[in-house]
């Protein structure tokens, strides 16, 4: 196969937030996209996807290593690259067909070429009645489809595409990407290759001949697993339905190493995070929510109960995350249970799920141990957010630290060990509870 693009120990790091240096967002990444191949990006919030995206848009610059395009170096923006972004963008004085346009328009080209390459674009969307409306009058599925239009009219090489359906409706955002596939199925598509970024694991197996898997903190790629299902895909299929169960089980549990067995890898509740990584983005009253929704004994594989529940991935999989660095949930092959914390939780009264919580985020998580250190160490205990905030960005991207600062707010106001004053800007002991 054509190797379109290749990036060779690829590094990205920006400045911290407080000037104390740089902050790692990727490193040492290995990959090829090559013809003829859909490549899916898949990892949590904070593994660096949309950098690598554009890095090999050649919109930002690696900070080591090489990508090369074609066998030569990228330099400067890849003219062999069309991005389909989440948000719509479309211009709104502007037609369907003249937003399908812009970019061929930027190239020069002439205008009824412009018009002859956009009808035929708009029509491979579904689009052909449409030309002359403006982005007011069509839904968001439409608008998205515009947005895929756009795309398609300029014949790239590479089509990005950065969580294309995470804006729509369940049923919208399912129905593009059927059209999509088929699309792409035909043999007939205006891109000689595709890389989706996604949270959404049946997203990447329905769309993808490869799946790269990212860690966190930094980005790392973890491993790369084969897409070998026959097209058109169909989600009831065992086979489908056993890669998804996979790729579950790598997600909720960053330790293990892909290709091996759940067996060979370390357990998700082994170890405690470090001090400064980032606090998954989730409400404890969310995951209280999820434990007492959860059976006692027996486990839900994930697919299952993110259908059951009406969680997308990118809500569900935090939720998880959180519930297993706290030793509430269990999660092997896939499949979730509750732990002995779990079940206890489950059957406790609010008061006591809060005395629970805070014992174990006290024993887990080292950055409620940090603030309740700031705190002892303080005359009135209280310590200012800006020191707290400090301490995440030496470590965090500052989308991370801020992300992980609100979660790291709720979870102490909600376990009744501190509270946050956005006023002052202080945190606080929390009050003991009244004497009943």
């Amino acid at each position: 196969m054509t190797a379109l693009l290749e990036l060779h120990q690829v590094h990205k790091a920006f400045p911290a937030a407080d000037r104390s240096g740089p902050v790692t967002i990727l490193d040492d990444i290995e990959l090829e996209v090559n013809e003829g191949e859909v490549v899916a990006l898949l990892g949590r919030s904070g593994s660096g996807k949309s950098t690598l995206l554009r890095l090999m848009a050649g919109l930002i610059a690696p900070s080591s290593g090489t990508i090369q395009h074609l066998g030569s170096p990228l330099q400067g923006v890849n003219p062999d690259v069309a991005i389909v972004f989440q948000s719509f963008a479309l211009l709104p004085w502007l037609t369907v067909l003249d937003n399908t346009g812009v970019g061929l328009e930027a190239q020069g080209v002439a205008p009824d070429r412009i018009r002859e390459r956009g009808l035929e674009a708009l029509a491979m969307v579904g689009l052909e009645g449409y030309a002359e409306a403006y982005p007011r009058e069509l839904s968001g599925g439409m608008r998205q489809r515009v947005g895929f239009a756009r795309a398609f009219v300029l014949n790239p090489g590479l089509l990005f595409m950065d969580e294309p359906f995470s804006a729509l409706d369940v049923l919208t955002a399912e129905n593009l990407r059927q059209d999509i596939d088929e699309l792409w199925a035909k043999g007939n598509f205006p891109a000689k290759a595709i890389v989706i970024v996604t949270h959404n694991i049946e997203e990447a197996v329905l769309l993808s001949d490869r799946v790269v898997l990212l860690g966190a903190n930094p980005g790392v790629i973890r491993g790369i697993v084969a897409n070998p299902l026959p097209r058109p895909r169909d989600k009831d299929h065992p086979q489908f339905t056993s890669l998804v169960e996979e790729l579950y089980g790598y997600m909720t549990n960053p330790e293990r190493t892909i290709g091996a067995k759940e067996s060979e890898s370390k357990p998700a509740t082994a170890t405690p995070r470090r001090v400064l990584a980032a606090l998954p983005s989730c409400r404890l009253a969310s995951l209280t929510d999820l434990v007492t929704l959860l059976p006692k004994q027996k486990r839900r594989r994930l697919s299952q109960l993110a259908g059951e529940l009406g969680l997308s991935d990118e809500n569900l999989l935090p939720l998880i995350e959180a519930g297993t660095l706290l030793g509430l949930l269990e999660g092997e092959n896939g499949k979730l249970q509750l732990s002995d914390h779990g079940r206890s939780l489950r059957k406790a009264d609010e008061s006591g799920q809060r005395q629970l919580l805070a014992q174990l985020m006290r024993e887990r998580v080292p950055m409620v141990q940090t603030v309740e250190r700031l705190l002892d160490r303080n005359r009135r205990h209280e310590v200012s957010g800006d020191i707290v905030l400090d301490l995440m960005d030496e470590h965090l991207t500052t989308p991370q630290a801020e992300q992980s600062f609100r979660t790291l707010v709720n979870w102490l106001r909600y376990a009744n060990i501190a509270i946050y004053s956005q006023d002052s800007d202080r945190f606080q002991r929390a009050p003991l509870p009244p004497i009943v």
